[in-house]
C-alpha cells in the first residue's frame, strides 16, 4: 500500500476532538455558530436563483454585482477602500485564509501569530510549509504585546496575522494597537493578514479598526471576512477576500485552480444579505444579552476568572483557580453535561477554556446551573 504524503504527519486538527456533537442530554458551549435561523430574505433569494436556473459556471471571483456590493459594504461599515475587481468571493472565510497564507508566505517563511490564536491558523500554515511563530498576548486582557511582536520579527518573517475581534479570547484590539502593528509591518516590509470575520461583533466603546485603514496599511493588508457569523450563514460557506491588486491577482489564480467559484445561485443570496442590516443589529442585541448572562453567571462561580468579553461571542475563562488543568476541567464539565473547549489544544491556551455564548439563552442558563452544581 502506498504511503500518504508526509505533509500530514503531525498536522493538528485544533478543537475538533471537542467539537463532536454529544448526546441530546449535553449542553453545547463549543461551536462558534450563531444560534439563529438564516434570515428568510436570504433563503428566498437562493431559492429564486435556483428556480431561475442560475446553476452554471460563472465569473471565478464572484459576480461583479456581488463584488461591488462587498466593496460598498466595507467602505460603509469599516472605512475600507477597495474596488470590485479586487474582491474575491470564496467558499468560506477559511478558504480565503488559505489563499492569503499562500500569497504571503513560501515554505520556510515565518508568520507571526498572536497566541492564543484560532486553532486552524497553525496547521494551515504548516500545511503549506510556512513556520508559525507564536507571540504571546498580554495575559491581563489578551491584547497584543507590541514589544514582543517587534522582537519576534526576523529576516525570515514575511507576515503578521491579526484577528480582532478575536477567537478564542474575545479581545478587540484598540485602534492604537492596530496602528502600532501596522508600523512594525511597514518598518520590516511585511504582509498583514487580517481576519475580520467578527468585525460587526464588537462590544467595546471604540470601533473595530482594520489595518488597511491605517497609514501604510492598505498596500500590505489582506482582509478576510464573510457571511457566516453576522448573518447566521455558516453552512452556506461564503467568505470574501480583498487587498492590494497584486495579491488579488494571485488570489484569483488560487481560486481558479482549486474551487473555481462559490455556487452561482448563492451569489445573489450573499448580495441580498448585505442589505439585511436589520438582522445583524437584531442578532447583536441578542448576543449582548447572552454575553451579560454568561459573564454574570461565570463570575459567581468560585475558581473561575473571566475578562471583559470585548467582542465576538466567546468567553475565554481562566480555570486555574479550580486546581484542575483545562483538559481535566473540560472532561469533568462534559460528565456534568456541559461541552466546552480546553484551550491547551492550541499554543498559549493552557489553563483556559473557551465558551461560546452564541447558544440559546436557555442553553446558557442550563449550562451555568450544571457547572455550578458540579463545582460545588
Amino acid at each position: 500500500m502506498p504511503n500518504v504524503s508526509s505533509r500530514y504527519e503531525g498536522l493538528g486538527v485544533g478543537f475538533a476532538p471537542y467539537l463532536q456533537p454529544p448526546g441530546p442530554e449535553v449542553v453545547r458551549w463549543t461551536v462558534g455558530e450563531p444560534g439563529f435561523k438564516t434570515p428568510p430574505e436570504i433563503i428566498n433569494a437562493a431559492i429564486k436563483e435556483l428556480n431561475d436556473g442560475n446553476t452554471k459556471y460563472t465569473r471565478g471571483a464572484g459576480s461583479m454585482e456581488l463584488c461591488q456590493s462587498v466593496a460598498d459594504y466595507l467602505f460603509e461599515k469599516h472605512g475600507i477602500e477597495t474596488e470590485a475587481e479586487n474582491v474575491v468571493i470564496t467558499p468560506g472565510a477559511k478558504q480565503a485564509l488559505l489563499y492569503s497564507f499562500m500569497i504571503t508566505t513560501m515554505p520556510g517563511d515565518e508568520a507571526i501569530l498572536l497566541a492564543p490564536s484560532w486553532a486552524s491558523y497553525e496547521p494551515m500554515l504548516e500545511f503549506i510549509g510556512a513556520v508559525p511563530v507564536h507571540v504571546p498576548v498580554r495575559k491581563d486582557n489578551f491584547h497584543p504585546d507590541i514589544n514582543a511582536i517587534r522582537s519576534a520579527v526576523t529576516d525570515k518573517t514575511t507576515m503578521i496575522l491579526l484577528n480582532s475581534p478575536n477567537n478564542p479570547t474575545g479581545a478587540v484590539f484598540t485602534p492604537e494597537e492596530i496602528s502600532e502593528i501596522v508600523e512594525i509591518a511597514v518598518e520590516n516590509d511585511l504582509w498583514i493578514v487580517s481576519d475580520e470575520i467578527y468585525a460587526r461583533l464588537n462590544w467595546t466603546d471604540y470601533p473595530h479598526v482594520s489595518p488597511a485603514t491605517c497609514p501604510g496599511g492598505k498596500e500590505r493588508t489582506l482582509i478576510i471576512n464573510g457571511w457566516s457569523k453576522s448573518w447566521a450563514m455558516t453552512g452556506m460557506r461564503l467568505g470574501f477576500l480583498t487587498g492590494p491588486e497584486n495579491a488579488m491577482k494571485a488570489a484569483i489564480k488560487s481560486q481558479a485552480n482549486s474551487a473555481s467559484h462559490v455556487p452561482t445561485f448563492m451569489m445573489e443570496a450573499a448580495r441580498v444579505a448585505l442589505s439585511c442590516d436589520n438582522y445583524v443589529e437584531k442578532f447583536n442585541a441578542e448576543y449582548l444579552k447572552r454575553r451579560n448572562i454568561i459573564k454574570q453567571g461565570l463570575s459567581e462561580i468560585p475558581g473561575l476568572r473571566i475578562g471583559d468579553l470585548e467582542g465576538a461571542f466567546y468567553a475565554f475563562v481562566d480555570i486555574t483557580g479550580t486546581g484542575m488543568t483545562d483538559i481535566e476541567f473540560a472532561d469533568g464539565a462534559l460528565k456534568a453535561g456541559v461541552q466546552l473547549i480546553p484551550a491547551s489544544l492550541i499554543t498559549g491556551g493552557e489553563g483556559f477554556v473557551r465558551i461560546s455564548y452564541a447558544a440559546d439563552e436557555e442553553v446558557i442558563f442550563e449550562g451555568l446551573k450544571r457547572i455550578k452544581k458540579w463545582l460545588a
